[in-house]
């Protein structure tokens, strides 16, 4: 059965194991969601669930998310997404979904927004390695050759300079530390896209 909640980015911390090892974790608060809407292949195609997380001011919801909330008969909430699912019928509209639906020591996939850097140049970009740095170098940390002679043009997706960060990432095979269901967070080891407070996903690892 695919699952998947979405969660809020507490922060880092760090734990000591069993065997004296410290390690470095990401503490989520994952849930309570709330199941919104399941859609079927008869009527949509495809299997999945609609899930909501986060409370929100009423004020602040539109007027068709509110209809559609109140279908469902549940409190509005902040961010709807979808989990695609095998089998529609384990699941009830209003169910709600908590933080033990993982285990300690299972593999989860992590997506979020990474951290907006600004306009960045394409050593800090891109990881491209610089020039010399003595005095009659007068190329230190400039992007390089734009191309090939012969067609004249600068190809299409050469790495240059732009705006860094801000895009959907997604961290794979992270293994789950702690789960703590009366307080709905989860500690996972390392480190996971996006500020504090931002916006998580959380599924089972597709390389487990």
């Amino acid at each position: 059965m695919a699952k998947g909640i979405l969660g809020r980015k507490v922060g880092m911390t760090q734990l000591f194991t069993e065997d004296g090892k410290l390690i470095p974790v990401t503490v989520i608060e994952a849930g309570p969601c709330v199941v919104v809407q399941k859609k079927t292949v008869e009527t949509d195609g495809y299997n999945a669930i609609q899930v909501a997380f986060g409370d929100v001011k009423e004020t602040r919801v539109n007027k068709p998310l509110k209809g559609h909330f109140a279908k469902a008969g549940v409190q509005p909430k902040r961010y709807v997404r979808e989990f695609r699912v095998d089998n529609v019928d384990e699941y009830q509209v209003g169910q709600e979904i908590f933080a033990d639906i993982f285990a300690e020591g299972e593999a989860v996939d992590v997506t979020g927004i990474s951290k907006g850097k600004g306009f960045a140049g394409a050593i800090k970009r891109h990881g491209f390695a610089r020039g010399p740095m003595a005095h009659g170098s007068k190329y230190h940390r400039r992007v390089g050759s734009l191309g090939a002679k012969g067609p004249a043009r600068v190809f299409k997706g050469r790495p240059l300079p732009g705006r860094m960060g801000g895009e959907r990432v997604t961290v794979q095979n992270l293994q789950v530390v702690k789960v703590d269901r009366e307080r709905n967070l989860l500690v996972i080891k390392g480190s996971v896209p996006g500020n504090k407070n931002s916006l998580l996903i959380i599924k089972p690892s597709v390389k487990a």
